[in-house]
């Protein structure tokens, strides 16, 4: 009986936590931003939901797979070593989708803000995607806690270069469609992208933090302090589930910093929250952004 009791009264404590953050949080884009007019320091966070919106895959959903692989399972220092042809034939076609697709009103919205109030506020991108698309938005200060499908990293020499060649090298001219009946790849390894320095010649990888790596430590370091001491943090078309980075808003919320999520549906943090936004990015945030 007492543990039946007490597993109803907690389950009745969980509703009202959860009803009073529901009462607290809120959608009033008027007020938010009254909020962000006041901020002084700016970070916005953003995910795979914004670049979805101009047609980038994700890794989860519907865009999970390419050809009969689950792309997170191609993701890894383990297939790169494994089948470095299959890897590369994986990022081609990643890099080929990222080069035809265009910042959607969503990256121009951010873009524009960070144009027109960087010398009032110091504003920080810090995104969680490798396309590329941010920058070719016009974002100028830009952390990319993933890395970027346009640069590479010697296996061998550790050097990193941006490299936009399409293709990269000629063996993976014409290859990497998701075709669900192509099964591995039978590319030369010696024939793939290497260091073009003399005295090193190593294989190329793509330079992203892949499955089972850590984020680069200056990176994350940066990323962290902008976090640190931000007044408003603003949470674009990310699941909130992916680490270290999951954390971020949830902590900056928790030391008093607003937080405003904009997503097509709620996540699991989105009770942590100030206000949050349903919808597309690129509809929510110009109506943010734009003044």
């Amino acid at each position: 009986m007492c543990i039946t009791l007490l597993r109803t009264f907690s389950s009745r404590t969980n509703l009202f936590i959860t009803h009073s953050m529901a009462m607290r949080q809120s959608s009033d884009m008027a007020k938010f931003k009254e909020t962000l007019k006041a901020a002084k320091e700016v970070v916005i966070l953003s995910g795979a939901g914004i670049s979805a919106e101009s047609g980038i895959p994700t890794f989860r959903g519907a865009g999970g797979y390419w050809r009969k692989y689950q792309a997170s399972s191609l993701a890894t220092p383990e297939a790169f070593r494994h089948s470095p042809s299959l890897v590369w034939e994986f990022y081609h076609y990643r890099r080929e989708v990222a080069a035809k697709a265009q910042p959607n009103q969503g990256h121009i919205a951010i873009a524009y803000y960070e144009s027109t109030h960087e010398s009032e506020k110091k504003i920080t991108v810090i995104t969680q995607n490798v396309d590329g698309l941010h920058v070719r938005a016009g974002t100028k200060n830009l952390i990319e806690l993933h890395g970027n499908l346009y640069k590479t990293r010697c296996t061998k020499c550790k050097e990193v270069l941006v490299n936009n060649d399409s293709p990269i090298c000629e063996a993976l001219a014409g290859r990497g469609a998701p075709d669900v009946n192509v099964v591995g790849s039978d590319i030369p390894v010696k024939s793939l992208p290497h260091c073009k320095k003399s005295d090193c010649g190593g294989l190329l990888r793509p330079h992203i933090v892949w499955f089972g790596e850590s984020l680069n430590a200056a990176v994350l370091n940066k990323a962290e302090t902008a976090m640190a001491t931000c007044d408003i943090c603003l949470v674009v078309g990310t699941s909130s589930v992916v680490y270290p980075a999951a954390m971020f808003a949830p902590k900056a919320a928790a030391r008093g910093a607003v937080v405003a999520e904009f997503n097509l549906e709620p996540t699991p943090a989105t009770s942590d929250f100030h206000y949050y936004f349903e919808g597309p990015c690129g509809t929510t945030l110009p109506k943010a952004l734009f003044d």
